[in-house]
């Protein structure tokens, strides 16, 4: 029985923000990884992070310029690395092989491990509608932020998801 755990990461979006938390804790052997944005999105949507713990969650904040926790991708603790949601500027740091922050770091180590890493994009479409901390708003996502989801999807050891449902079906396949 493979016993390793999954590192699942938030970025800043609020794009189906709820129903990725709803989904992580569903599962069992999860740590949380915040990027500085990803924090503070959770403050803007009511989540605190002492509620994670309670679940006995581990989280690992951006807190470090070197992103030292993505050292436990090298002593195999981790059999996934989940990015949901991941927001257009994640998206392209990642499609370019930009790794600045623990949430990219993670993406690039996991990579660079044949760890599969699975990305919810929320910018994949030409229009979006999604939930702000307040209301509804319609986004109109740029050529450029297209590009960068279509690149990613290219990319070895990676599934690139655009919906709740195919975030689900993708990580039941990914955890058998």
């Amino acid at each position: 029985m493979d016993n390793r755990k999954i590192a699942w990461c938030i970025t800043g979006s609020g794009h189906y923000l709820k129903e990725s938390i709803d989904l992580m804790l569903t599962l069992d052997n999860v740590d949380l990884y915040l990027s500085k944005a990803g924090e503070e999105i959770l403050k803007w949507y009511n989540y605190e992070l002492s509620d994670f713990k309670k679940k006995k969650i581990k989280i690992f904040k951006d807190v470090t310029s070197s992103s030292s926790p993505v050292s436990l991708l090298y002593e195999s603790v981790y059999k996934l690395v989940v990015i949901s949601p991941a927001t257009s500027n994640t998206v392209a740091l990642m499609a370019q092989g930009i790794s600045n922050n623990l949430v990219t770091n993670m993406f690039a180590q996991a990579g660079k491990c044949e760890i599969q890493s699975l990305v919810f994009a929320c910018d994949t479409e030409p229009v979006v509608i999604t939930q702000a901390p307040k209301k509804l708003v319609t986004l109109y996502p740029r050529k450029i932020d297209l590009k960068n989801y279509n690149a990613l999807r290219k990319f070895e050891h990676v599934t690139v998801v655009d919906n709740i449902s195919s975030l689900k079906k993708s990580l039941r396949k990914l955890i058998k």
